[in-house]
This record gives structure tokens, sequence and C-alpha cells, in this order.
């Protein structure tokens, strides 16, 4: 090998650690943050109990529907159910990543990662950058023995 080949191969392996490790740092974040969508459902089950055993509490003597809570609890669910989800997504594609495998589901979480203004736009892109280098893409062909 000459060494350029050489120089780009160790660049590309330490682009690939890098990114591997941006995924599992954003990963970690959205499973953090996640917790909050288990905080507003158990504050909307909460309402929903206040609010069904309550009797006149309102200005004009009839309580909230008894659905307001129900639909902060569905918010919330919905909530930490995405973002559960994209930390698992994350935390595959930085697997993926550091064992040079599916470059298309990488490449895919990348694409919807970009829509984390700005840190998860950084991230995608970086990873657009050096998965598009045909230097790195021949790291994910699989090797017949």
């Amino acid at each position: 090998m000459s060494e350029e080949l050489v120089r780009q191969a160790i660049i590309d392996e330490e682009h690939l650690k890098l990114l591997s490790l941006g995924y599992m740092i954003s990963a970690a974040t959205s499973a953090f943050f996640s917790l909050f969508g288990l905080m507003y459902m158990i504050m909307g089950i909460f309402m929903h109990e206040v609010v069904a055993h309550q009797t006149g509490a309102a200005s004009n003597g009839q309580p909230p529907p008894a659905f307001i809570g129900w639909v902060f609890g569905a918010i919330g669910l919905g909530m930490f159910l995405f973002l559960a989800g994209m930390a698992a997504l994350k935390f595959r594609a930085a697997w993926c990543l550091k064992h040079r495998r599916s470059r298309t589901f990488c490449m895919i979480v990348a694409a919807i990662s970009c829509l984390e203004v700005p840190y998860g736009t950084a991230l995608g892109a970086l990873t657009f950058i050096a998965l598009g280098r045909d230097s790195v893409a021949q790291l994910f062909k699989p090797t017949l023995p």
C-alpha cells in the first residue's frame, strides 16, 4: 500500500470511531430526555385522577373534562415512545458504525438525526460526509471467506 492509502485508512478508522461515539452520546441524550415523556404521562394520569374525584371546583360549578388528563398522558406516552425509539436507533447505528455493518441503515439514521437541530444536524452531515467516501464504503463491504 502506498503511504497515502495508509494515511487515508487511518483517517477513515478514526472518523468512524468518532461517529460511533457521537451516536452513543446522542442516543444517551435521547434516552435521558425520553424520561421527561414518562413524567408528562404520570402528570396526565395524576390530573385525570384529581379531576375525576373533584366536584365543582371550576368557577361555573362544572369540573374540567376528565379526558384532559388522558390527553396529557397520551402525549407523554407518545413522546416517551418516540424518543426511546430514536435512542434505540442511534445505539444500533453506533454499533453498526463500530462493527462496519449496515451502511444504508447508518445513513437513514443520519438523515433522521438531521432533524435534531443543531447537534443532530452536525452529526448527520458528518456521517454523510464520512460514509460517502469510497474508501469508507469499502470498509462496509462484506468479506468472503
